[in-house]
C-alpha cells in the first residue's frame, strides 16, 4: 500500500473530539450519496418494471409484429388475406421468431336484457399460444379454439362482464353489422383481465372458425397472422426480413400483404413508456448533483479542517498532487461507503415492493394493480459506476484549493 491511500485511511478512520465539524460534514456528504444512489436504483427498476410489464401485456394481446392486408390499415373493419401452411412457413423461418398464429377479427356489439356493449370479436385457431391468456383468467377456463367447428364459447374481460353482468355459463347474444345483421347467442366460457383497459374495454375471444363464417371469408381467408419473437430487442430486425418476405406481394384473391409492429399498432402506450424514460433520466441528473455537491461541500470542509495537517505534509516534503491524492483518496472511502449504503436501501425498496406489493396504483390510469419493478444487474453496476466516476470528478476541481495552502501560515493556522 502507497503511503498516500495509507495516511488517507488513517485521516478517515481518525476520530476524535476536534473534528465534530469534519465529521458531520462526512455524514452529510455520506448520507446524501446513498440516497441519491437509492433514489436512481429505485427509479430505474420501477421504469424497467413498468415497461416490461405493459409491453408484455400489449404483445400478449397484440404480437410482436402482425401481417394482414394492406386495406386493413385503413379501414374499420378487418379485410382479408390469404395465410396458408406455406406463408405460416416463410414466417416461421424468419430469424428471431418464436411462433406464427393465425387471427380473425369482427366488429359487433353484445346485448344483454339491461344493456348493450361493442366488442371487437378477435377468432383463434389450435395453434394460438394461449400462454399469456391463461395467466390473466380470472374465473373458468379457456375453450379450445377450433378452427374447423364452432364452439359458440367465448372469453370477455372483467370489464365487459361487470358492465354486462355477466358470469361463467351465462349465455349472451351478439349482433353483427354490416350487409345484413347477423345474430349469434355464445356461451361465457372464461373471464379474463390484463388492466389494459384500452384493450380490455372491447377485447373478446373465441375460435377462428366462427369468425371467418361471421366474414363470411373463404376457408383460407384470416385477417392476417401474429407473429412472436424470441427477443423484444430484435423486433426491428426481425421486422425488416418480414418486410422483405411478404409486404407488396399479393395472395390468390389479389389482396396485398403487409406488416406492422406491435409499436406502430398501438403508438399511443409506447410513447408513454417512452416518455418515462425522460423521466429517469432528469432523475438520475438530479440525483447524481445532489451527490456530487454534497461531497464537494464535505470535501472543502474537511480541507478547511485540515489546514494544519496539509501545512506539516508539504513542509515534510509532500508534493501538492500527493496532498491532493491524499483527499481524494479519503473522499472515495466516503463515496464508497455511501455507495454501499444506497445499495442497501435502494435494492431493499425494490426487493420488499417486488415481493410484498406494499405500493398500490390504480389500473384504470396505470394498467397494472401495484408499482412493477425489474431487477437488472448491468443497470445497477452502470448506475454505481456512473455516480463513482461523477463524484470524482467533481471533486478534482476544489481539490486544488490545497495548492493555495502555504506550510508557513498553515502549521500556525487553528
Amino acid at each position: 500500500m502507497n503511503y498516500v491511500s495509507f495516511i488517507a485511511k488513517k485521516l478517515y478512520k481518525h476520530q476524535d473530539g476536534t473534528q465534530g465539524v469534519s465529521r458531520s460534514a462526512i455524514q452529510i456528504a455520506t448520507v446524501g450519496v446513498a440516497i441519491g444512489l437509492a433514489v436512481m436504483i429505485v427509479s430505474v427498476c420501477v421504469v424497467l418494471g413498468f415497461k416490461g410489464e405493459i409491453r408484455s401485456k400489449v404483445i400478449g394481446l397484440g404480437s410482436h409484429i402482425q401481417v394482414m392486408n394492406y386495406e386493413s390499415m385503413y379501414s374499420m373493419e378487418s379485410k382479408p388475406v390469404v395465410v396458408n401452411s406455406q406463408l405460416m412457413k416463410t414466417l416461421s423461418d424468419v430469424k428471431g421468431v418464436r411462433h406464427v398464429q393465425r387471427f380473425c377479427t369482427k366488429t359487433g356489439m353484445l346485448k344483454t336484457d339491461n344493456s348493450f356493449k361493442g366488442i371487437l370479436l378477435k377468432g383463434v385457431g389450435p395453434e394460438y399460444d394461449s400462454d399469456f391468456l391463461s395467466q390473466h383468467i380470472v374465473e373458468g377456463v379457456l375453450p379450445n379454439f377450433s378452427d374447423t367447428t364452432s364452439s359458440n364459447n367465448i372469453v370477455v374481460s372483467k370489464i365487459i362482464a361487470d358492465e354486462l353482468r355477466l358470469q361463467v355459463g351465462s349465455r349472451v347474444y351478439a349482433y353483427f353489422f354490416e350487409n345484413s345483421i347477423k345474430v349469434r347467442r355464445f356461451n361465457v366460457s372464461a373471464i379474463y383481465s390484463t388492466n389494459l383497459t384500452d384493450l380490455d374495454n372491447n377485447l373478446i375471444f373465441t375460435d377462428i372458425y366462427t369468425c371467418n363464417k361471421l366474414n363470411e371469408w373463404k376457408d383460407n381467408q384470416y385477417s392476417g397472422a401474429e407473429i412472436l419473437l424470441s427477443d423484444f430487442n430484435r423486433l426491428d430486425e426481425v421486422l425488416t426480413q418480414v418486410v422483405s418476405c411478404v409486404n407488396r406481394k399479393y395472395d390468390q384473391y389479389g389482396a396485398s400483404y403487409t406488416s406492422a409492429s406491435i409499436i406502430e399498432l398501438y403508438p399511443q402506450i409506447f410513447a408513454w413508456l417512452n416518455l418515462l424514460d425522460t423521466n429517469v433520466w432528469v432523475i438520475l441528473i438530479l440525483m447524481i448533483g445532489v451527490a456530487g455537491f454534497t461531497m464537494v461541500s464535505g470535501l472543502l470542509i474537511i480541507i478547511l479542517e485540515r489546514t494544519n495537517f496539509i501545512g506539516i505534509m508539504k513542509a515534510l516534503g509532500a508534493s501538492t498532487t500527493s496532498v491532493r491524492y491524499i483527499f481524494l483518496y479519503f473522499s472515495s472511502f466516503v463515496i464508497g461507503k455511501g455507495l454501499l449504503c444506497g445499495n442497501i436501501l435502494g435494492l431493499g425498496l425494490v426487493l420488499l415492493q417486488k415481493y410484498l406489493h406494499v405500493i398500490k396504483l390504480d389500473p384504470t390510469s396505470y394498467y397494472v394493480n401495484t408499482v412493477p419493478v425489474a431487477l437488472h444487474l448491468g443497470y445497477i453496476i452502470a448506475i454505481n459506476t456512473a455516480t463513482m466516476l461523477s463524484c470524482m470528478l467533481v471533486l478534482i476541481v476544489p481539490s486544488y484549493l490545497i495548492a493555495r495552502i502555504r506550510p508557513a501560515s498553515s502549521i500556525r493556522f487553528e
